[in-house]
């Protein structure tokens, strides 16, 4: 038989998603996870969107739809972004199944093998996934702990012409670190003078718990006909309604919607009515203050306790939202090797190596804090305390 694709062989799966498999039983502690709490859906105020869909209008809602997306649900999320200070046309959004698919829709209408990517270092590790299965060669650019560096961006720009620059600048994912406003306006600088399209990508941004809220990059000058802002609903819905979207300039909007057709029509219709109604009929905004709050309570409960959870010398971060915190251990300590004796006591992390498009520092590791209740986390910090000590 023909073989596979190359690509297929060169990317490989998932870090991540292969942790997950081994850490599905029940009785373990899963860090590892970004997944969002379970019990905190709001199970009662979505299946009531469904029902209200399908006893009304199942017909169009079990039909095909047009690829762009339900008008409906696109005029809501160009008012949400409206209310939140960027002027944005309901023409102006493609919703995708997903936001991972709107990054893939992305790397097909922009990159030809042997591109380059720049990333930030670490990076969403899905994003160096499908940037390198559109064969693209990924670069990233030197950070500090606030997030990529304007002046290091700017002569990776000049050294390596890439197409495009990948951010997560709020709640970063794997990092939790944030960029501050003045970076985010050098960012746009940067790429209106050299050329450049920004990927910005915020499905944590509306998870905050303290702070103040910083303007996307999309909204500074110098960015607006050159950036590519995805949304999602998996961290403030549901993430299996497969939700997101893409705000992008009317060209590369299309161009996304034409390769879209190619990979899945349209997102499922019934799940885009069951959206839109549950947003004209509920608070989302009260919805995600409720979950934040919780989440700011695992957040704290797991910041307490990383001190006697970690070895002497490790140093983590503290963020102001999202799900994701970042360790780093003594350099002494390979994350990756020390796993499998952590899983054995039921409790696991993801290692921090995957999260490097260049050289990894292995002694970093990512936990997620807001799947488990606060008994949960404390119960999986006294086991890993234990594993790591062996």
């Amino acid at each position: 038989m023909p073989g596979f694709a190359e690509r297929v062989a060169a990317v490989g799966g998932s870090p991540v998603r292969d942790i997950l498999a081994v850490t599905s039983r029940p009785e373990v502690v899963n860090f590892a996870g970004g997944l969002p709490a379970p019990e905190l859906f709001d199970t009662e105020g979505i299946a009531a969107a469904y029902r209200d869909v399908l006893a009304e209008s199942a017909g169009r809602a079990l039909q095909y739809a047009t690829t762009e997306g339900e008008p409906v649900l696109r005029a809501a999320l160009a008012a949400r972004y409206g209310a939140r200070g960027l002027a944005t046309g309901a023409d102006g959004v493609l919703v995708t199944t997903g936001s991972q698919q709107a990054l893939s829709l992305l790397a097909t209408a922009l990159l030809e093998p042997g591109d380059v990517v720049l990333v930030e270092d670490p990076c969403y590790l899905a994003a160096l996934q499908a940037f390198r299965f559109a064969g693209a060669r990924v670069v990233a650019v030197p950070g500090d702990a606030h997030g990529v560096d304007p002046v290091a961006l700017e002569e990776s720009v000049v050294r390596h012409r890439p197409k495009l620059f990948y951010t997560v600048p709020t709640f970063q994912n794997p990092t939790g670190r944030t960029l501050p406003a003045e970076r985010r306006a050098a960012v746009a600088s940067v790429a209106a003078r050299r050329g450049l399209w920004i990927v910005e990508d915020d499905p944590y941004g509306e998870l905050r718990f303290e702070g103040d809220r910083v303007p996307w990059i999309a909204s500074y000058p110098g960015a607006e006909d050159r950036t590519a802002l995805l949304g999602s609903f998996s961290k403030v819905m549901a993430p299996g309604m497969r939700l997101g979207w893409l705000r992008a300039p009317a060209g590369l909007r299309r161009a996304c919607a034409v390769a879209k057709q190619a990979a899945d029509l349209h997102t499922p219709t019934v799940n885009q009515l069951a959206a839109a109604r549950y947003l004209a009929d509920r608070d989302l905004d009260a919805h995600v203050v409720r979950v934040a709050d919780a989440y700011r309570e695992r957040r704290d409960t797991m910041l307490a306790g990383l001190a006697e959870a970690l070895p002497a010398g490790s140093t983590w971060n503290r963020p102001e939202g999202g799900m994701f915190l970042w360790a780093r251990l003594p350099s002494s300590h390979d994350t990756t090797a020390l796993l499998p004796r952590v899983v054995a006591r039921d409790v696991a992390y993801v290692p921090g190596a995957p999260f490097y498009a260049g050289e990894p520092d292995r002694s970093t590791l990512r936990l997620c804090f807001v799947t488990q209740t606060p008994e949960e986390i404390r119960e999986g910090l006294r086991r890993l305390g234990v594993g790591l000590r062996g």
